[in-house]
Parts: structure tokens; sequence; C-alpha cells
């Protein structure tokens, strides 16, 4: 169901540095959070863990803070860059600790709320958990944790900090991560030019361009990038051919079924003229060379996407008009609005 969750939206959060914040978890108020009207359902039981002033402000201290990291540099904000819609533009793969490198690109960190599964491979179902998976992995932040909450107890102002935002406060495990998805809830991307477009919000239209561009995109895109999520968030084999060194083979790695072999998550196309490298191992640098590879790049393999099959050929037939149509209309999905909101950002 869509809700206005709470009846006061706050437009400054505070600092939390400051000894006052912290007086009492009786002064933390609930946040707005409001479905935007052109979303699905949430997904998210935000009734469980709502996000709160000081449970927020406790969350973005902590994505930020690489004391969540081994070696005390790398934060969860280092891989996901707010200017960059919450990605590692420029880096092929995520990289972290003693400048080690993974075998996958750096997902966004958007609208959260509203998915069912996490990371490439789904390895989670809950946002809950998902931090736990870099934390822990040994090419990103490689910690434990152990480790972690050892860190984040000796720290006097972390323990002001989880007292007030949790009624049953304490530096825990449990409270830490339901912290950072508090944080995470909130990073809502819903105003963009198509958000407004579609919402017949202050007047905004279309280009005749852009407006062809969304209609080949409802026609050939939106099967897979479906809602105004701008996903199914299924895992699909999209013909992507396999890198041999890396030999990732996607769900199949969760699942242990080879039927999954080589899918993976489909991503949102929110921001996505930000958040370039594209696929799953950021192999390819432009919008232009991702449309080229649905025209002509795809190689067949048992578990191609059906959907991708026209015949005897591969692909989505695209030609150059529809490709720039295409283009012009992602260009659209670049929600200002987010990537400066300083809500979310590190200072």
């Amino acid at each position: 169901m869509k809700f206005l969750y709470s009846i006061l939206m706050l437009g400054v959060f505070m600092s939390c540095s400051n000894d006052d914040e912290y007086a009492s978890f009786a002064e933390n108020e609930l946040l707005a959070f409001t479905v935007p009207k052109n979303f699905p359902e949430m997904v998210y039981d935000i009734e469980s863990n709502p996000p709160t002033k000081f449970g927020f402000e406790l969350g973005k201290k902590l994505f930020y803070d690489g004391k969540l990291s081994s070696n005390g540099f790398i934060s969860c904000g280092f891989c996901h860059e707010q200017r960059f819609a919450f990605t590692h533009h420029g880096h092929q793969f995520s990289h972290g600790v003693n400048d080690l490198s993974g075998t996958r690109n750096t997902p966004s960190v958007a609208n959260m709320a509203f998915l069912n599964e996490f990371s490439w491979d789904g390895a989670t179902s809950h946002l809950d958990l998902f931090p736990i998976i870099p934390i822990t992995n040994e090419v990103e932040m490689g910690e434990t944790m152990t480790g972690v909450m050892t860190k984040i107890q000796a720290d006097r102002e972390y323990q002001r900090a989880f007292e007030a935002a949790f009624e049953e406060g304490g530096v825990s495990t449990e409270n830490l991560l339901k912290a950072l998805s508090q944080f995470m809830v909130m990073m809502i991307s819903s105003n963009s030019k198509y958000d407004k477009y579609i919402r017949g919000e202050d007047g905004v239209q279309f280009t005749e361009k852009e407006a062809y561009g969304l209609d080949v995109f409802n026609e050939k895109c939106a099967s897979c990038h479906a809602t105004d999520l701008f996903t199914d968030s299924s895992f699909r084999n999209n013909g992507l051919p396999p890198n041999p060194s890396l030999n990732d083979l996607g769900r199949a790695e969760v699942s242990g079924k080879a039927s999954d072999n080589y899918k993976f998550k489909v991503p949102s196309l929110r921001n996505v003229a930000l958040t370039a490298p594209y696929m799953h191992d950021g192999r390819f640098g432009s919008l232009e060379s991702v449309l080229n590879f649905y025209t002509r790049g795809m190689v067949d393999s048992p578990t191609l996407d059906e959907t991708l099959r026209n015949g005897e050929e591969l692909g989505i037939p695209l030609d150059d008009e529809e490709k720039e149509g295409l283009l012009a209309f992602l260009q659209t999905l670049t929600d200002d609005t987010f990537i400066n909101d300083k809500r979310f950002s590190e200072y």
C-alpha cells in the first residue's frame, strides 16, 4: 500500500558530533517516507524499522566510516559515490582494502526499499543483511562483523548515537544493520525529468526525440526494465559473452543450479547516464556500446533469455534512429535532486 509514513518531513538533519543530539531516545523523531505515486509498492518492512532522525544520521555516519573496513579507510561511500548515483563511476570492478579488485561492477544504491533481492546474484533478500556482503568480502572491506563491532563499541560517540537511535539502545550488530537500512531506505530517486513528465508535474514536456525514445523503450526494453523502477528484479542471461578470466556464473553461484548460469540481476536504469561502466563486469564504457551489444553482440547459450531470441537471430533489432531516441530518453532518467541531496552527502 502506498502511504505517507509519519507526519513530518525534516528539512535539516543535525550532525552526529553534537553531544546534545544524543540526549535521549525520547527526543527521536520519525522521518517522513512517501512512496512516489508512480512507483510500485514498497518491499521493505518499514514498520519493523521506521526511519528516524537519529537512526538515519547514525546510518549515514556508518555509511561513510572507514571503521567498517579492516584497514580503517574503505567505507561504503568509497564505492558508492553520490555524484554518480552511488556507484563507482569509471571503475570497471569494485575495489577495496589493499587496493584489491573484485570481479563485479558496483551497482547503484538507490530505491533499495523497493527491491526484493540484492547484489548482482541476489546473495541476500533482506536489505538489513545486505551490508554484511561488502563488509566481509575480502577484496572489498575485508572485515568481520565481530571486528566492526569491537571498534564501534569502543567509540563513545557511537555509544551515544546508538542509545539515541534505538529504544533498545546499545551498540549491537542488529542495530548497526538497521541504522544502515534506515539511511538507504530514505535514498529515493524519483525526481528525474521522466518522473515529472509521467506525473504531469511542472508542465514538463519531452522533446520529440525523447518521446520517440520512450516509445522505443516501451516496445523493446520494458519487458525487463519494468515499472518506474526500471527493473523487474529478475535474473537473466542477456547474452553477454562470459569473461574467461573471471568465470563468473552469476545467480548460479547462489542457487547452485546450472539453469541459472550466467544470469545476473536486471539493473535499474535510473540515473544510468551517470553510472558507467555498464554490465555486471563493467565491460562497456558507454551507453552507445551497450545498445550496439544488444543489436549485434550477443552469444547463444542454454540459459539465454528467450525474449532475446528472434527466430534464428539473437538480440534486439535497433536502427540508428531508434538508438538515438533511446539515448535521448535514457538521459531523462537522471535525477539531479537525488545526486545533490545534502541529506545523503558525506559532508
